[in-house]
């Protein structure tokens, strides 16, 4: 029978009341409303309506949980044709600007870095398969070797695997540029300028067998490429970007075509050559330095740390953070263990959801257990976690935490690293295929930190409550 996305709306909004609601809008799982008296909400009778995976009230809002794709069709179903209900629809945006300050700064991260995530996830598959295609063990099943392979080949390889890092600071500034209302071709222009071949290349510099030095600028200021650099290409993004539309709402409209990217393009070139990015590369340095410290820090105690913090992040919308620091890691070493030791909540939280389903007698909590858990594979982990895991006690929350930060553990200890980010659960062994040993370790290990927290869950952590049939 073909969900009734209508009848779902109608529910939620009757038992929500629809004089209750002060504004609506959505995100990518939740139906988010504000609504003028929170206690006359029955949470239990809104979790009975169908699709609705879990309820909870966060930063002045009842925010339902129905599901990636299912959330557009209700929100469309209740405001398309209700006058009432459009003149209360909030811009996403402008509920992004509520919370405290660090929290729209991770969420301001976030929105710049996940545009250019889906190609740093290609490049990452394209290192992984051109380790495989290289590597001579398999090459000897077809009786050739790496030296066998035509130099043309090669180079179309490097293309493909290099070509992304190489130019991550123009991705980042145009995405920055984008973000904070900037053009974002200047912006695109400015992080091309920064890895501009006719500056010495930092990767070379940094090798001390390259013989390439850094040109010096009056005499002290060193002045290199910044291939690979994330914090300089976002500082110099977010302030051009500002500077531009400083200087717009100032220059007659006759000479703005002209003259204002000629002053944010030299402005932002000299910013970033002589005065930032000679500091922010040495911050960069730094923060990448602690963070590889943590995580190999002995006996895995730096995995444990962050297998732990990692689901409590995402609790808080803290865990956008990560990616500002993966992007960093992949730029300066090409390789991302910070997203290995965090992939362990995503293996747990499915496994809890899924014990649930199996044990409970409820036929509710089986079906959105089960829903929930496929969700979670797939990287969707909202109905997961505040559906299922944070809804039922501590016990499911102690089971999932314990399941990740031992997960990380011995994954720290192995020196397992993922290439790339932004594939979750069951598609995450991709970023592994570029090295046999590193793919078989962090499969056994997923699969070992799933079995483990589903049979704790299905043992102790399965809430009394649900061992009753409903009537």
């Amino acid at each position: 029978m073909a969900t009734n996305y209508q009848k779902i709306g109608e529910d939620i909004l009757t038992v929500v009341g629809k004089d209750n609601v002060q504004s609506i809008t959505h995100c990518a799982t939740r139906l988010r409303l504000e609504v003028k008296d929170r206690e006359a909400i029955d949470d239990k009778e809104i979790e009975k309506i169908d699709q609705v995976k879990g309820v909870f009230f966060n930063a002045g809002q009842y925010q339902i949980i129905l599901g990636t794709g299912t959330v557009n069709k209700v929100y469309e179903a209740i405001t398309q044709n209700d006058k009432e209900l459009e003149n209360k629809v909030a811009d996403l945006e402008e509920v992004k600007k509520e919370g405290n300050p660090i929290k729209r700064g991770v969420r301001t991260l976030a929105d710049i870095f996940i545009p250019i995530i889906p190609g740093i996830v290609a490049t990452g598959l394209f290192l992984g398969l051109k380790g495989v295609v290289l590597n001579d063990t398999v090459l000897g099943f077809f009786g050739t070797s790496s030296a066998g392979i035509p130099e043309y080949i090669l180079v179309l390889m490097s293309v493909l695997t290099d070509t992304v890092f190489a130019f991550l600071p123009a991705l980042i500034c145009w995405s920055a540029f984008k973000k904070f209302g900037g053009t974002p071709i200047i912006g695109f222009v400015i992080g091309l300028m920064l890895v501009s071949p006719m500056l010495p290349n930092a990767y070379s510099v940094a090798d001390i067998n390259s013989g390439v030095e850094p040109l010096i600028a009056f005499g002290f200021i060193p002045i290199v490429g910044y291939q690979g650099s994330v914090l300089t290409a976002l500082v110099i993004g977010i302030i051009g970007a500002k500077f531009e539309k400083f200087l717009r709402k100032r220059m007659p409209d006759s000479l703005d075509l002209m003259f204002t990217p000629f002053f944010v393009i030299a402005g932002m070139m000299l910013l970033g050559l002589l005065v930032l990015g000679p500091v922010l590369h040495f911050i960069e340095d730094g923060l990448v330095y602690i963070v590889e410290g943590l995580i190999h820090v002995p006996f895995g105690i730096g995995g444990l740390i962050i297998g732990f913090i990692y689901p409590l992040a995402v609790m808080t919308g803290m865990h956008h953070l990560f990616i500002m620091i993966e992007t960093t890691l992949l730029a300066s070493t090409g390789f991302n263990p910070l997203i290995t030791l965090c992939a362990m909540y995503g293996f747990a939280n499915a496994a809890v959801c899924f014990a649930i389903s199996i044990k409970a007698k409820n036929n509710r909590v089986k079906v959105i257990g089960t829903s929930a858990g496929v969700t979670q594979l797939l990287g969707v982990s909202e109905p997961a976690l505040f559906g299922i895991t944070l809804r039922y006690g501590t016990k499911p929350l102690a089971v999932m935490l314990a399941s990740s930060a031992i997960g990380g553990a011995v994954l720290s200890i192995l020196g397992v690293q993922a290439n790339s980010y932004g594939l979750a659960v069951i598609l995450s062994p991709l970023m592994y295929i570029y090295d046999s040993y590193q793919l078989i370790s962090y499969i056994v290990v997923g699969l070992l930190t799933f079995v483990g927290a589903f049979i704790l869950t299905y043992l102790f952590a399965v809430p009394q409550e649900l061992m009753v049939a409903e009537d």
